[in-house]
């Protein structure tokens, strides 16, 4: 791999890995929603899968704005959360596969709110208006649902110490 020599390289390269990040998403949300038991979950999860897709376009959007290609640059961060969540579901009872799988989803939205508000950052410092308007969409979506994990992860807990 090339040596990334300047800022501008470094923020093309990192919008590469989140627009690679997120379409490992949307492959991850494709596979784990039919498998939620939860209805609320399932409905989450599938409301997430098409606001993944906007993302996409976003960053891709991002992408053209900058005149960058859009290369994406596989996330290893993403990559070790998906295969550790197929370990996971293969190794637990069905019953807990929901939590499992709201685990997966918190790993993943911490990352993506780490890396938006990185790039968010660098697009700032760069003086990129249309880029940090773009980012800044796909940030507050991550964090709406990051809190509906969290919530929906309390609600399992709970539901599991009083059925046990």
């Amino acid at each position: 791999m090339a040596q990334i020599g300047d800022p501008n390289a470094l923020f093309a390269y990192k919008l590469g890995t989140v627009l690679a990040t997120e379409r490992k998403v949307e492959t991850m949300l494709k596979k784990l929603a039919p498998q939620v038991s939860d209805p609320q979950v399932k409905q989450g999860l599938e409301r997430h899968l098409e606001e993944t897709q906007g993302q996409i376009r976003n960053v891709e959007q991002a992408i053209s704005t900058l005149g960058s290609d859009d290369t994406a640059h596989q996330d290893p961060v993403i990559q070790a959360v998906d295969e550790h969540a197929e370990q996971m579901l293969g190794r637990v009872d069905e019953s807990l596969a929901d939590a499992v799988i709201l685990g997966g989803a918190a790993h993943v939205e911490h990352h993506e709110i780490a890396m938006y508000e990185g790039l968010i950052t660098m697009a700032e410092t760069m003086g990129q208006d249309e880029v940090v308007a773009l980012l800044t969409e796909n940030l507050e979506q991550e964090q709406n649902m990051l809190r509906e994990v969290q919530q929906a992860t309390q609600k399992l807990a709970q539901q599991r110490v009083t059925a046990g």
